[in-house]
């Protein structure tokens, strides 16, 4: 910097990334203070700024500490610094926030209790003892309170809630841990956790009417623990919307909460007070470990012991549960009184969205829960759960929201003009983009109704006025019924945006490059349940030499008519229908189960096919495994979209190496595997009475080594290493591993997701990452 030893300077630096919310400018105080420096820190609408003064040698300590020794939520993106003139003047102080119209600010995701406010809550001595919403700068609520930038109090839902004296001398003195922690509050001066009456349908009989409070003044924990006990199903407010919870041990009350939420079969979440308990439920490595107990606190999908204390109604028929250890004081403290497992799914009604308003939840869920677990601090943005798998010593996430969203993920080649990204149909997500920056949203969940597209449109208005951003860029699938589509459509407005349709196959594919920092080109396998392809038909089961820009089909699973429409996907005998008529036709042996279980219907539905009428042909993987499922006698129907794949998987032997082989048929354009072959070999075993259990595993390792040949001979071809693994099919860690080992035998990098799911929740980055790359080389 040109000064000499001991000669004071002075310069400006400005950090960018997650650096509010965190504890960056008490950290920053701190540091300069501990070097004798002088000047002042604060936010903007772009991060921090800093102007510091002293000795060039502090000053140099001084900038390494800010990203050494940052705060452990804070991450910083860019640290840039500027000489200017000297000031002269004394200590080092906190200024007021400034606005501008800049909008660079990067919002931290909501973060689980620390250890620190665990130990008050749970102190009697403490004058936070159980108080239900301590926090710190270290954890709490983040995203789902903020109204607007830069973050400060007054831009979050905790503005109406004025600090007691003790709160406020905490939050102006540098060397607390809840200086300047905007959520901060104490029961003298923050939200009131209250009880409400809910419905009526409860063992032991409440008192009161609906909406009124049941705690009597009592500690309302206490209350809530007792509506558990008593068979009830409490609602319960967290960080990003209501859950509704139940014993996890009682069958009776399961039974009662799926009936009411109408979700008859999906698995339920379990709630576990402490690793002891997940220990004695599921089999832990230090990975499931690590991921149940770090600050995001996702929904972790773990391998069920055999007699786990837990109703089988929680997850009917899979060997898996998805446990999450308490994240809010409120989940500590009913975990710690109700002292066992409890359920902790959405509140909602099937298919519709989180609750997180007040009184719609008071409303919606008023048929629902019989008492309400509730609080006066609003919550801004809705946000789900997030779903991890843990995979080869890592994690794929199944559902990316609370915890997660909306840090940003990086996109290369940066964005050169902003993105939107409107992202698929199912497991709706959208993605803004600006420069290197790709912000996916929380998970919204199936866009085909009105009120999760109000939830999609509400959430892209939020992000973007809490980002700055302004799309010029709009990116949507090519399938024009998908209200997604719609929406980008509706926005094309002459000289407003452009619009660019991305193929659903090559934005998953484009998601996994992205997710993996990579441009490609790659040999890419896109294994899903459905979507619209550029011939006509439906894909699901594609081989695509791709790159960010564009891509070519190379290769797929052999179609065959999807006969109903969409009817066969909640009708998995229809798939087993059509994929036994395309490997036998008239010599189907007459006695197979699947087809006398159906009678008349199923010559019917064969006709269906025939004809083509209401019966679009069909690529996709994940219908061929809907149909191995039906001909397995697993699932005839299914309540939810993948249920039968699911149990397919679920009833799969993992240590069985058996495999089933299918042809490969080169037409010249197109390699094809043959599914037929795979369906007459899981037929002809069958009948010659080998178990379900030997004939699922052999039919997954025969699919996962088929695609390996495809993949070998597609990177001869094309001299390409690498290849890209994404669609929902891959969350099946069956397929997903036998796959990655027998690609990496044949000497090929392969590529899985790590930061977006797999599944449709993936497919806005995937959109975005093709609409950034399109864009830099100037393709429409």
């Amino acid at each position: 910097m040109g000064a000499g030893r001991g000669a004071r300077i002075r310069v400006r630096i400005r950090v960018e990334g997650i650096v509010q919310g965190v504890g960056f400018r008490p950290h920053v105080h701190v540091l300069a203070r501990r070097l004798s420096l002088s000047g002042w820190v604060g936010n903007d609408d772009r991060g921090v700024f800093i102007e510091a003064e002293g000795e060039p040698g502090d000053l140099a300590r001084f900038r390494k500490g800010l990203r050494d020794q940052a705060p452990p939520l804070a991450a910083i993106h860019r640290l840039t610094a500027t000489e200017i003139p000297v000031r002269g003047d004394r200590g080092f102080r906190v200024v007021a926030s400034r606005e501008g119209n800049h909008r660079f600010t990067l919002v931290s995701s909501d973060v689980a209790t620390c250890d620190d406010c665990l130990s008050e809550l749970f102190d009697p001595a403490d004058r936070r003892h159980r108080h239900p919403f301590v926090n710190c700068t270290n954890c709490g609520p983040r995203f789902t309170i903020i109204r607007d930038v830069p973050y400060d109090r007054t831009a979050t839902t905790m503005a109406g809630f004025a600090m007691c004296g003790e709160c406020e001398r905490e939050y102006l003195d540098p060397s607390d841990r809840r200086f300047h922690a905007q959520p901060i509050c104490c029961p003298a001066c923050g939200p009131v956790l209250r009880l409400l009456e809910g419905g009526s349908h409860v063992q032991e009989p409440l008192t009161g009417h609906p909406g009124e409070r049941l705690d009597g003044g009592a500690d309302p924990i206490v209350a809530a623990a007792r509506v558990l006990r008593a068979g009830g199903v409490l609602a319960v407010k967290g960080l990003g919307g209501y859950h509704l919870a139940v014993d996890a041990t009682d069958e009776e009350a399961i039974r009662i909460l799926r009936s009411r939420k109408r979700r008859e079969e999906r698995p339920f979440a379990v709630m576990v007070p402490d690793l002891r308990t997940a220990r004695a439920l599921c089999e832990l490595d230090a990975e499931g470990e690590r991921l149940l107990t770090g600050s995001r606190r996702p929904i972790v999908l773990l391998p069920r012991r055999p007699g786990a204390a837990v109703a089988e109604a929680v997850a009917p028929g899979d060997r898996r549960l998805g446990l999450m250890l308490p994240y809010t004081p409120v989940h500590h403290l009913l975990a710690a009184e109700l002292a066992r497992p409890y359920v902790l799914t959405s509140g909602n009604l099937s298919d519709e969205p989180i609750a997180y308003r007040d009184g719609d939840a008071l409303a919606r869920l008023a048929g629902v829960a019989d008492a309400f677990l509730t609080h006066d601090r609003p919550i801004h943005a809705r946000a789900d759960d997030s779903v991890l798998l843990a995979v080869g010593g890592g994690a794929m996430p199944l559902r990316r929201s609370r915890g997660y969203a909306p840090e940003p993920l990086w996109l290369s080649p940066p964005a050169r003009r902003a993105v939107l990204a409107c992202g698929a149909e199912l497991k709706s997500t959208f993605c803004l983009a600006r420069q290197e920056h790709a912000f996916v949203s929380h998970h919204l969940g199936d866009l085909e109704n009105y009120e999760t597209l109000c939830s999609f449109t509400e959430g892209i208005e939020h992000l973007r006025r809490l980002l700055g951003i302004t799309p010029a860029l709009v990116a949507h699938d090519l399938h024009p019924e998908y209200l997604s589509t719609k929406y980008a459509l509706d926005l094309e407005v002459p000289g407003s945006v452009d619009l660019t349709g991305v193929q659903h196959h090559h934005a998953h594919i484009a998601s996994c490059l992205a997710d993996n920092r990579e441009c490609g080109p790659v040999i890419g396998v896109a294994f899903d349940g459905l979507g619209y392809g550029t011939d006509g038909t439906i894909w699901g089961g594609e081989f695509l030499v791709a790159d960010l820009a564009g891509f070519t089909r190379a290769g797929r699973l052999a179609p065959v008519p999807m006969p109903g429409g969409t009817a066969a996907i909640r009708q998995p005998w229809r798939m087993a229908a059509a994929h036994l008529h395309a490997a036998y036709g008239d010599a189907l042996p007459e006695d197979l189960p699947v087809r006398v279980r159906h009678g008349p219907r199923w010559d019917e539905v064969v006709a269906v096919a025939e004809s083509g009428t209401n019966s679009p042909l069909t690529s996709s993987a994940g219908r061929l495994f809907d149909a191995v499922a039906a001909i397995l006698g697993l699932r005839d129907t299914a309540g939810y979209e993948g249920q039968a794949a699911i149990a397919l998987e679920q009833c799969a032997d993992p240590v069985e190496k058996g495999a089933y082989r299918a042809r490969i048929v080169d037409d010249g354009q197109l390699l094809t595997i043959r599914a037929a072959d795979l369906v007459r070999a899981v037929v002809e075993d069958t009948r010659a009475g080998a178990v379900p259990a030997l004939v699922a595993a052999r039919f997954h390792n025969g699919l996962a080594a088929a695609a390996a040949r495809v993949c070998a001979r597609l990177c001869e071809d094309t001299g390409l290493g690498t290849v890209a693994l994404s669609g929902g099919v891959f969350q099946n860690r069956l397929l997903l591993d036998g796959l990655v080992t027998a690609l990496r035998l044949h000497g090929l990098r392969v590529l899985t997701h790590r930061a977006v799911p797999p599944n449709d929740g993936g497919i806005s980055f995937g959109q975005a990452a093709v609409a950034a790359a399109r864009d830099t080389l100037g393709l429409p």
